[in-house]
């Protein structure tokens, strides 16, 4: 007698696919969710400050004490979901961020706004841990870069909300009411999450300890061509989040004197990464994942050009241009560290995430205090360096090392 056939292994949901598209608009919701509720407090920094009393800086650490929360949990929520499962794990978080997030505006004074803000990063580390995993286990392989994109894109259209709710509703009615906004908001998107997303159909339950965490974590920082993707996300992240936190402060000073709900509205500018972030992928695909990265960071260094003029007009401009560029190399990057992992996958993405949520932090804080003891210039030159290290860490890693990488398949 034969033996029973095995089951044909799971190719993946395809694009034109009833499930593809609720697994795709499900994470865009899920991004939303995150990264509203983690760079929402960028857009009230002044107003923060001068409320609690805390210079640009320190007010930024309010944004930075999210991204270290969330740094400090991708590598536990990887851990988790390898038992729980991708969903079960995501839902958990989404549920637990909101609850937090709506308590951050009850804080009292400035150390316990930050431990809150830090709390939420906790809880949110999820999704960004895995969510670029999930997608490579449910999608077929053809579509995991386009789909990543999209994912992307809803952190970015996320963190345009986020700011655009939060930062003139603080001119008006307190930056407490607008943070409190965007809560509602994120758990809105993170309801459609729960409603659209569909069973798990790839994810294999991780039992015993046949490759433990630590060996899955140790490989890829032993693997040259997963350091170099990391160090891109560590350093580009980290100079989007530097001219982000503080352009606002530069904007409202001479020479132009932009009101600050007005400054709130240059947040716009992060549509353009959202448009970006939704092509790369699969331009990648078509003329090669190196040259769409550092196309992208040329385009970062053109737009930071442009950002030391004293034509608003022109500073916009740039801002838009630097944007595009940014959002051009890292779902790129992204995309890369959960198809191109070896070994551990889950573990992969976390790292990915960890290293441009630690870019975001460390730089987000570290460069502000070169804005607050040198200007505006002095910082924009720091962040031109930032994008010439990811550049050079792009060329050596994946031009030089990644070029016959063997992709396992999907």
């Amino acid at each position: 007698m034969n033996p029973p056939a095995e089951p044909p292994a799971w190719r993946g949901f395809e694009r034109g696919e009833r499930a593809y598209a609720r697994i795709v608009v499900a994470l865009f919701a899920a991004g939303f969710a995150t990264f509203a509720q983690i760079f929402d407090a960028q857009a009230v920094l002044p107003a923060l400050g001068r409320e609690l009393g805390v210079p640009a800086a320190g007010a930024a650490l309010t944004v930075s004490a999210t991204t270290i929360g969330l740094a400090i949990s991708v590598l536990p929520w990887a851990s988790v979901a390898d038992r729980i499962g991708r969903i079960a794990a995501m839902k958990i978080s989404l549920v637990s961020a909101t609850v937090l997030s709506l308590l951050v505006p009850l804080m009292p004074g400035f150390e316990s706004v930050l431990v809150m803000r830090g709390l939420v990063g906790l809880a949110l580390g999820a999704v960004p841990a895995i969510a670029v995993a999930y997608l490579a286990e449910e999608l077929h392989g053809s579509w995991v870069g386009v789909a990543a994109g999209t994912y992307v894109a809803g952190n970015t259209i996320g963190g345009i909300a986020g700011r655009l709710v939060a930062g003139p509703l603080s001119e008006v009615v307190g930056w407490r009411s607008g943070l409190l906004a965007v809560s509602v908001l994120g758990a809105v998107a993170a309801a459609t999450f729960f409603v659209l997303v569909p069973a798990a159909r790839g994810f294999v339950r991780v039992r015993g300890v046949a490759v433990p965490v630590r060996t899955r974590i140790l490989f890829q920082l032993k693997d040259p061509v997963m350091l170099a993707l990391y160090a891109v996300g560590f350093l580009l992240m980290g100079a989007f989040s530097v001219v982000y936190n503080y352009l606002g402060f530069h904007l409202t000073g001479a020479p132009f004197l932009v009101p600050e709900t007005l400054v709130s509205l240059l947040f716009v500018a992060y549509l353009s990464g959202t448009v970006a972030s939704r092509v790369s992928g699969g331009l990648g695909q078509r003329i090669g994942y190196l040259r769409v990265m550092l196309g992208g960071i040329a385009i970062m260094v053109a737009g930071l050009v442009l950002l030391f003029s004293d034509s608003l007009a022109v500073v916009i401009v740039g801002l838009v241009v630097f944007t595009v560029g940014c959002f051009s190399a890292h779902p790129v990057a992204s995309g890369l560290s959960g198809r191109w992992a070896q070994l551990g996958r889950g573990q992969s993405t976390a790292l990915y995430q960890l290293a441009w949520l630690s870019g975001t932090a460390f730089f987000g804080w570290a460069v502000g205090v070169v804005y607050g003891g040198a200007g505006w210039a002095a910082t924009l030159l720091t962040v031109l360096g930032m994008c010439g290290a990811a550049a050079l860490a792009a060329g050596v890693g994946i031009g030089l090392l990644g070029r016959r990488r063997p992709v396992p398949p999907a």
